[in-house]
């Protein structure tokens, strides 16, 4: 039985997930979560096979809750599951340790291969991510710009591209605005940028936001 834990801050994404895969016969959900500390801590006390982690947290970034998780319990296996198109976060999230990354409109058949094949120590990419990897690996002057960035510029980026202020962004970060403003300067100065209509410009051509 491949045991299953699901981190996610919405109720109704947990009891979906759980309804899908109740109708397996090899897998269990045993543990769920709803922010990044209660999921650490859960796996820091219980052994699972899979976790299926959400990106978008109330409390941290998915991709830092994937950093700690795989120093606490480097055997487990993660699953990053988003809302999120498959671009330079589910390369980022594979260069953390992340064993695969699914969409949450993925269908249900592709969630439940997903889990078996990493929890039988492989890696889960579609197509779309492979190309995206293959892209990812170019070195020198093929480099987009916004691979330099970190993970948390890289976030900042693409929240301001999505539209939304310094307030609301610093608050989904659980950061102060201060510190959200030095991160979108550094952001600013290694894209080359001077103002937010440019960076929207950039994030759109590079097909950071949908």
């Amino acid at each position: 039985m491949i045991r299953v834990m699901i981190t996610d801050d919405h109720a109704i994404v947990r009891q979906g997930l759980k309804q899908i895969l109740s109708e397996t016969g090899d897998i269990s959900v045993t543990g769920e979560a709803e922010t990044g500390f209660q999921a650490i801590k859960i796996v820091r006390q219980r052994v699972f096979d899979v976790l299926l982690l959400d990106i978008s947290l109330p409390d941290r970034n998915g991709i830092e809750v994937l950093k700690q998780i795989r120093k606490d319990r480097p055997g487990l296996a993660v699953l990053m599951l988003s809302m999120h198109n498959e671009n330079e976060f589910a390369v980022r999230a594979l260069r953390a340790g992340a064993a695969g990354y699914l969409n949450k409109q993925s269908a249900p058949a592709q969630l439940v291969t997903a889990i078996r094949q990493v929890a039988a120590g492989h890696k889960y990419i579609t197509l779309a991510l492979a190309e995206e990897l293959a892209n990812a690996i170019t070195t020198g002057t093929d480099q987009p710009l916004h691979a330099a960035l970190s993970d948390r510029e890289y976030q900042t980026l693409c929240m301001i591209a999505a539209g939304k202020g310094l307030t609301e962004i610093s608050e989904e970060m659980c950061l102060s605005p201060k510190t959200v403003s030095v991160y979108r300067a550094r952001l600013m100065e290694k894209l080359k940028l001077s103002n937010n209509s440019e960076l929207i410009r950039y994030a759109i051509r590079h097909h950071l936001v949908d």
